[in-house]
């Protein structure tokens, strides 16, 4: 479990492919390394990756071919940057909310407006997801908490902070960048409760109706 407060921007150093698909990314940082060790889990771009490689100022970490096919880890080559943050410990604030680092789906960002104190970014997504984007609620885009600023038909805008700015990755998007969503976990779990009897009361609807009309 994560909070999406990005720790440090590491750098992909090197990056292997293994079997059909599934890739070992070696990362260069620092702040992170302090006190992970191997098999430890650590979210990159919002990924939760487990390391299976640790040197003095490097770490290896795996992706699976699910992982590849569902993420923009994917389209990481040598030298780009990446979030960094590790997982959640039981006597830290909790200072954004609570992420999982399992990534639902990726977004594009269709546009970037510089604001007085603040840069808004508006991230398309697919239709069967933005259903779960609530204004003012949260979210995590490549593993940063951030406040849904708008929703839109099939979008949502987000406002981030110079600090967040200057401290992530997004001082590198663009316009057309792939990024990694996460859904605020209270929305799944919502969802998941509520879709059974959501479904009864549905079926019970229509056979009234069908009842209305065949009398």
């Amino acid at each position: 479990m994560f909070t999406g407060i990005i720790e440090e921007i590491g750098n992909v150093g090197g990056i292997k492919g293994k079997g059909t698909g599934a890739r070992e990314f070696h990362i260069k940082c620092k702040s992170v390394m302090s006190d992970l060790k191997l098999g430890d889990s650590l979210a990159v771009n919002g990924v939760c990756l487990t390391i299976v490689e640790r040197k003095v100022s490097e770490i290896g970490v795996e992706a699976v071919e699910e992982t590849i096919r569902k993420t923009s880890l994917g389209n990481l080559r040598q030298g780009d940057s990446v979030n960094l943050e590790r997982p959640l410990t039981l006597n830290s604030r909790l200072g954004g909310h609570l992420v999982q680092g399992h990534v639902d789906t990726t977004g594009k960002v269709v546009s970037i407006e510089r604001l007085l104190l603040s840069r808004m970014f508006r991230i398309r997504l697919s239709k069967a997801f933005m259903k779960y984007i609530i204004p003012v609620g949260s979210i995590a885009v490549d593993g940063v908490s951030l406040t849904v600023a708008q929703k839109l038909s099939d979008s949502f805008k987000v406002a981030v902070i110079p600090h967040t700015y200057n401290n992530t990755i997004f001082r590198y998007y663009r316009v057309g960048s792939t990024v990694n969503i996460e859904i605020d976990l209270v929305a799944k779990l919502v969802e998941s409760i509520a879709e059974p009897y959501v479904d009864g009361l549905s079926r019970v609807a229509l056979g009234e109706k069908n009842k209305i009309q065949g009398s």
